[in-house]
């Protein structure tokens, strides 16, 4: 709401409107300085902030207190706050219903808490199941990023973040089936004690209705006879053998998902990730054996268990009100969860073949050195943005197997590209395929384009982009377009300046990229914008040979490894210094700093965006983006 002068003609005074008298001070400067400034003088002094502020203080300097703890967290550090908040409420919710609720009270006579501990995690094991096929439904993320407008916001940016998330939600899974299964082995072994006992006491009376009136239902304990084994009962009832199959499952997927194996032999992790089907199917029908049980509504009505439990004994006397409890399995709950994203990922694999199977044209095949592929390729209604990456899928090496590249083509080309490193079994057996000249070419398959986080770069007035080895792959999408904006003079770009840093081991990597690099400097000088694309290469693996043979050639005017006009560097950068003089010479912009690359790097490149961004929200901020596939 803004205040309107002149709206009173005989006041001489513009009154206050209603921000001012509820703001103060604040309304004259500005509450986002109220928070700088609080934070900046918490800052000096090294003292624990007390989030209750100081009595006497300004009731503006308490609010801040309070909001301070809130506004230090990311967008991404919310959403997991978010995350377990839910996966806490639901554990104590279910915790607290089956350690309180009359209905299960003869069930903890048996059982005691390890009963509520088996629901509350089951509970949570549901909700994280129902989550775990979000993250990896493609064609659903892409199209929130792409489509809905509520992801044209900082929240857009953990769309790109599913993997990570899908990883977290695999933990979490797997902690709540250990709590699980360790309730449920003492809840079988109390079932057995109990079963065994003959102490006439209330859980050994329990235990003894198990099968006697089975056409009333009314059993509770699932071992029928003293004689009957845990493991009997196991693996002969539903719930038991289920929990076994989807126990093996979950250990095969968590293993073989683990960075060297996955790296190492993704075959291995792309075959056994596959068992999640039998994991979801097994879960679904997990609980229909109705172990768990508890009092019906019913006999709750005749005989409550507060008013009948300490005469237990009389229960089979005809002159007692108390009858004898008559029990229900609990109603199975792990459908109900898993169903609506279920159908969700058969939609999504059902979009996936049907695209899949679309007619792919190769128009080109490059051997590049270094043991890189390239492939240019057409596609009926292929449409790409800068920084997208598809699936392939060649039927001659393995009908299952699909594997993400990103794009390195132009959305303003008249065809897609990618570029492929023989870094693994699939990627070598795919150049050597490709190799044989007399051989015809092998059949692609493709999926996609699916969106990630180097679509935003021309959203940034200044961007930093970071490739490691064939890292580089999404830079040339963007490198390339930008190009293309340029020659046809395209007056929507925003971004002022381009910083590109590539990060290589051998000198024959940086051969692919050389044309496209002397194309953007030429253009670049043609139309005097020398300071628009600043690049640095950056050789890793070098001998003395290759540093003697640069030194002695240093004053040429072009590189004597490259043919490019700036040098290339020895060495790795320097992140403080680089960030430090980026920060000088912008420090006004937001820079957005994209990186397709290990995950050591994204630490480092995290650690100098937090550190060299502004605590002041006017000045220059860096804005963290990195690649996941």
């Amino acid at each position: 709401m803004v205040c309107s002068q002149g709206l009173l003609p005989w006041c001489s005074r513009k009154p206050p409107c209603w921000p001012q008298l509820f703001l103060g001070s604040a309304w004259k400067r500005n509450f986002t300085h109220e928070i700088v400034k609080k934070y900046q003088r918490g800052r000096k002094s090294q003292k624990k902030p007390s989030y209750l502020g100081p009595l006497d203080g300004s009731w503006q300097e308490r609010l801040v207190d309070i909001v301070m703890p809130l506004w230090r967290l990311s967008y991404e550090e919310q959403l997991k706050a978010t995350w377990l908040g839910l996966n806490v409420f639901l554990f104590v919710h279910a915790f607290l219903s089956y350690e309180r609720d009359d209905k299960y009270y003869y069930t903890r006579e048996i059982l005691g808490s390890a009963l509520a501990w088996a629901r509350a995690s089951a509970r949570c094991l549901n909700f994280n199941s129902m989550l775990i096929l979000l993250p990896v439904c493609r064609n659903l993320l892409s199209f929130l990023r792409g489509t809905c407008s509520f992801c044209r916001c900082p929240l857009r940016k953990q769309l790109d973040h599913n993997i990570t998330f899908h990883k977290l939600v695999a933990y979490m899974i797997c902690l709540h089936t250990a709590i699980h299964i360790i309730a449920h082995l003492f809840n079988f072994e109390r079932y057995s004690r109990s079963r065994q006992a003959t102490d006439e006491s209330l859980a050994s009376l329990l235990s003894s209705l198990s099968h006697q009136e089975k056409e009333r239902d009314s059993w509770l304990n699932p071992i029928q006879s003293p004689n009957m084994t845990v493991m009997y009962v196991t693996f002969t009832s539903i719930p038991g053998l289920t929990g076994v199959i989807i126990t093996i499952a979950l250990v095969l997927m968590v293993t073989s998902a683990m960075e060297f194996i996955r790296r190492s032999y993704f075959e291995v992790f792309w075959y056994t990730h596959h068992v999640f089907i039998i994991y979801f199917i097994s879960l679904g029908i997990h609980g229909i054996g109705g172990i768990v049980r508890g009092q019906t509504e019913e006999s709750m009505k005749e005989s409550h268990p507060h008013s009948c439990a300490e005469s237990f004994k009389k229960w089979d006397d005809h002159d007692s009100q108390c009858e004898r409890p008559q029990f229900e399995g609990h109603p199975a709950e792990s459908w109900k969860w898993i169903l609506a994203p279920g159908i969700l990922y058969i939609f999504e694999r059902i979009l996936r073949f049907y695209r899949s199977q679309q007619r792919v044209v190769i128009t080109k095949v490059v051997m590049h050195p270094s043991k890189v592929l390239e492939l240019q390729m057409n596609k009926s209604g292929f449409s790409m943005e800068v920084g997208q990456y598809i699936f392939i899928n060649c039927p001659s090496i393995s009908y299952l197997e699909w594997h993400p590249f990103t794009l390195t083509s132009a959305p303003e080309e008249d065809f897609f590209s990618v570029h492929i490193r023989a870094v693994g079994d699939w990627t070598e057996n795919l150049v050597k395929a490709f190799e044989q000249q007399h051989s015809p070419i092998p059949r692609i398959e493709v999926d996609g384009p699916f969106g990630t986080v180097s679509e935003d770069v021309f959203q940034y007035e200044v961007a930093v982009l970071v490739g490691a080895g064939i890292g580089v792959t999404p830079f040339a999408s963007i490198l390339k377009s930008i190009w293309y904006k340029f020659r046809h003079a395209d007056k929507n770009l925003r971004t002022q300046t381009i910083y590109f840093y590539w990060i290589c081991r051998e000198t024959g990597a940086f051969a692919w990229f050389n044309d496209l690099l002397a194309s953007l400097e030429q253009e670049m000088e043609e139309l005097g914008k020398v300071g628009f694309l600043n690049y640095r290469l950056f050789l890793t693996g070098w001998d003395s040979n290759i540093a003697g043979h640069a030194a002695l050639n240093f004053d040429k005017a072009t590189d004597i490894l490259t043919g490019l006009r700036h040098k290339t560097f020895f060495g790795r950068p320097v992140w403080e210094n680089e960030f430090s003089t980026i920060a000088t010479t912008h420090p006004k912009s937001a820079v957005g700093v994209f990186l397709c690359g290990p995950q050591t790097l994204a630490k480092s490149l995290r650690k100098c965006c937090h550190q060299f961004s502004s605590l002041d929200p006017r000045k220059v901020q860096f804005y963290f983006n990195k690649e996941n596939f």
